[in-house]
């Protein structure tokens, strides 16, 4: 049962996860996130930014999976999900941008289009969306992420934000 008010903001993150809303987070919902990203960034698979991206979503899977899959039946609930990151996560969220970096990591590579290592706020909000956010909050996400009102967002600032909106302090 989700209780707090914080466990009800984490457990409403559980959604952007279950990318195909079959009630669960498991392996092909990472995969699915991947593949979505690719198609719409152009990039085909079987290049390195396509190979590195499979390999960040598995790496960020198995890390979701070892914090959160209590019985070990390879699909994180809802509850296992909200229990894994209130317990594991609240005091600790750098562990989570830990886990969550190879892909973050992969999907930026595949997001800057240029290759300068940023990103257009353009970009970043096409990503948020591709991944499950909803226009207005992938606008004003990536709008907060550009804190110089340059137009553009570094790879580490996207990974202290995704980190620090899935483990929110009460």
């Amino acid at each position: 049962m989700v209780s707090t008010d914080y466990e009800r903001r984490i457990a409403a993150r559980f959604a952007g996860f279950d990318q195909d809303g079959n009630g669960w987070i498991d392996r092909e919902d990472f995969s699915a996130a991947a593949k979505a990203l690719l198609a719409e960034f152009g990039t085909a698979a079987r290049c390195d930014k396509g190979q590195s991206l499979y390999a960040g979503a598995e790496a960020f899977w198995q890390g979701m999976a070892a914090m959160a899959d209590r019985d070990g039946d390879q699909r994180i609930t809802r509850e296992e999900f909200v229990g894994g990151a209130v317990k594991r996560l609240r005091d600790n969220p750098g562990r989570f941008a830990e886990i969550a970096r190879p892909f973050l990591h992969a999907a930026f590579a595949v997001v800057d289009g240029d290759g300068d290592g940023t990103a257009t706020v353009e970009e970043i909000v096409r990503a948020l969306r591709v991944l499950g956010a909803p226009e207005n909050v992938a606008a004003a996400s990536a709008g907060a992420l550009d804190t110089d009102a340059d137009g553009r967002i570094a790879e580490p600032d996207v990974v202290t934000a995704f980190a620090r909106y899935f483990t929110v302090p009460e």
